[in-house]
């Protein structure tokens, strides 16, 4: 069977689509000119600003960067004086480490440098210059810009030095917001503002205070230990598991008279 053949388009229906082909042609091109005429009216308007923001942006990104990489360097630098310091410090040379630590030290805005502040003022006290070492502890604990840990201990230090020509009230002022259960430094600040109220005959308030230490697990045994015996001195039961305690004394309870014969048999 044999196929119809396609008609082939007349002479007027190809004129036709050849106008058609380039009308869309032109159409085409005017879009594209619409197109770039919006565009250049767009930059002519918002060009410069634009610009201007996308520098700006990219100079704050820079500086960022820049701002970061000497961040990492000073910190880098805090370190090594940091442990220059300690080097010196470990292997006796104590007034080495104390000089090589005043630069650091002057700046008390961060962690290392309240470190650095913090050392000197216990090579100070170290080497009796109480007046020097409290001084120093002062003025770590009034900085608002140091670590609130640095400040705290600072202050308890701060105490520690001078509580022999304090009042016991100042005493009692300066430690009781560190005396709190939970607080970094409670057993030592604790165990300190308890001799204050005995100071100031208050043995119930001292009393509790010392049963408050023996029952923290948190606080060094020998802490514990004698705040257990003074609590116990002051009338204040601090001992809450009786085993316990005698288990990490290393005491055992020896077998009745009686066990032992049977055990025997």
């Amino acid at each position: 069977m044999a196929l119809t053949p396609k008609s082939e388009l007349t002479r007027e229906e190809k004129i036709a689509k050849r106008d058609a082909a380039e009308q869309e042609a032109l159409l085409r091109e005017v879009d594209d000119a619409v197109r770039q005429g919006d565009f250049e009216s767009f930059m002519s308007q918002w060009g410069k600003p634009l610009l201007g923001l996308v520098v700006s942006g990219l100079a704050a990104f820079g500086g960022y960067i820049y701002w970061d990489h000497r961040q990492e360097q000073a910190q880098e630098k805090d370190a090594e004086v940091l442990v220059a310091a300690l080097d010196q410090i470990e292997a006796g040379n104590l007034q080495s480490g104390y000089d090589g630590l005043a630069e650091l030290a002057s700046q008390i805005d961060d962690g290392p440098s309240a470190a650095a502040a913090m050392l000197r003022a216990g090579i100070a006290a170290q080497q009796q210059r109480p007046d020097e070492a409290a001084k120093i502890f002062a003025m770590i604990a009034a900085d608002e810009d140091a670590p609130p840990a640095f400040r705290d201990l600072a202050k308890l230090r701060e105490v520690a030095v001078k509580y022999d020509g304090m009042k016991s009230a100042d005493v009692v002022a300066a430690l009781k917001p560190l005396a709190v259960p939970g607080k970094p430094y409670f057993a030592s600040a604790a165990e300190m503002l308890a001799h204050a109220y005995l100071d100031q005959d208050k043995k119930a308030e001292a009393g509790a205070l010392l049963a408050q230490i023996a029952k923290d697990e948190t606080a060094p045994a020998s802490l514990r230990s004698r705040s257990r015996q003074l609590a116990g001195v002051l009338g204040v039961d601090a001992i809450e598991d009786v085993d316990k305690l005698l288990e990490e004394q290393g005491v055992t309870e020896e077998p009745a008279d009686g066990q032992v014969a049977a055990e025997a048999q």
